[in-house]
This record gives C-alpha cells, structure tokens and sequence, in this order.
C-alpha cells in the first residue's frame, strides 16, 4: 500500500514538473505579435521578462517523439517545448502555435511595458483573456470570443462571431475602442469614469445602467435617439467606443 501511494506521489509531482516547465524572454518593452494561438490567457505582472507556459501539450506523452521537434509548412519550429514557436526579433517578439487544431492551453505573462496584439482568424478557437495588462492592446479575431479584466489600454478589440466581456478600472488610457459584429459587447466601468461616449447597434438594443448620466448631444434644442448614442459623463474625458452591429451593448457600472 505504501508503495503505490509512493507511486502516485512521485507521479503527480512529475506530471506537475511538467506542467511547470516555463519558457522565457528577456524583454520589458516592444510588441508581443500572437498570431493563431487557439487557447491563450495574457496576464500583466512586475517583471522583466515574457514568461511562457501551457499545459495540454500531448507530445511529452509520445514515446516517439522523444528528442525530435515538432515543425509546420510555414517553416515553423517548436523552440519552447510547449508546442509555440517564439521568435525574438528585436522590438517584436513572434508567437505562433504549431498545431492547427487543440494545442496547448497557454498563459503568457508581460511586463507592463509591453505592447500586445493578437490575431486569430480560424475556428479553432477558444475565448482569449486579458488580465491585469496594463500596456497597450490590440485584439482582433473572427470567431472566437474576448474577455478583458482590469486592462487600462489603450486598446482596441474587434471580433466578428465572437462576444466581448470586459471589467475595466479607473486608470483607464485613451482611446478605448470595443466593437463586435455578430456578438453582444458588455463593459463595466467604475461609475466616475470621465469619458466622451459612442455607443452603437445597428440591429439590437443600447442597455445603460441609470447611474451614469449621460449628457447626450444635441442639434439645436433636440434630442435625438437611435441606434447610435453620443454623450459624455462626468463632464468628458477619454474616447470610448462601444459597438455591437448585431447583438447589444451593455454598459454597466463596476459592483
């Protein structure tokens, strides 16, 4: 008995070593280019370094595998271990995932003074993340869903199939720009956010919770509402742009 459960100790600490494994890149500044990586949480720390890590890599469990590395028609080679490729190329560093459908499930963590775009046009997909980024962002995908928790931007985030989620704080940098086509857009914001409004849907509904006052621009003495909503609150200040083509937007107040 005491030696299988030695058994299964050692295991799970070799299963978690592997979990661990990390891949990192000397960088505090520049632009991080994530390109097709299906399932990524990008989260903001104190550091210097763009630390990678992922779990769901199946090839650490193929006996045949051992020793060779993996590689695409794009002349793509796994350098981390974790099924990316990472190429440092000065002020731009390249991430790109070698396996077209799964892959792993990534988290990437970045200084703050880093730069994030991400692109993703396949189906593949899952929701990508954003968590305690506090440098610019720039996201644009097809299908899959985004969610943005205590960002500051600057960003810019479109997707066309997917919605967007997002909890953002009171440091917030101009401008901010949220638009999605065919999925609802949903922010919450502390209810003293100073900002000049643009809220947008040709084809669902502008839902706003009622503590935030809009002051509504007018022509002349009229009013006039409709599918677009320009305003400001709390007398104006950052540009923030809220638009949903075919679903709602939502605009709430931060509990």
């Amino acid at each position: 008995m005491k030696k299988k459960l030695l058994m299964v100790v050692l295991g799970a600490m070799i299963s978690g070593i592997v979990c661990a494994q990390d891949y990192k890149v000397s960088k505090s500044s520049g632009t991080l280019d994530i390109r097709e990586v299906n399932d990524v949480s990008v989260e903001g720390y104190d550091g210097n370094e763009i630390i990678f890590s992922a779990r769901g890599n199946d090839r650490s469990s193929d006996e045949r595998a051992q020793g060779l590395r993996a590689v695409s028609s794009l002349g793509l080679e796994d350098n981390t271990g974790l099924g990316l490729s990472v190429v440092d190329k000065g002020q731009v560093i390249e991430v790109r995932q070698l396996k077209k459908m799964g892959g792993p499930d990534v988290t990437i963590k970045v200084p703050k003074g880093v730069k994030v775009f991400y692109s993703h046009n396949s189906p593949h997909g899952s929701e990508v993340q954003f968590r305690n980024v506090e440098g610019e962002i720039e996201v644009s995908t097809v299908h899959s869903g985004v969610r943005l928790t205590n960002v500051t931007g600057p960003m810019e985030v479109k997707t066309v199939h997917g919605g967007i989620e997002a909890v953002l704080g009171a440091a917030l940098k101009n401008p901010v720009s949220i638009q999605s086509v065919h999925g609802h857009v949903d922010v919450a914001l502390p209810v003293t956010t100073k900002a000049n409004l643009k809220l947008a849907s040709s084809h669902g509904e502008i839902l706003v919770d009622p503590d935030f006052k809009i002051e509504i621009e007018r022509t002349g003495d009229l009013v006039r509402y409709s599918d677009k909503v320009n305003g400001k609150i709390n007398g104006g200040g950052i540009n923030i742009t809220l638009s949903a083509s075919h679903d709602n937007v939502y605009l709430r107040k931060m509990k």
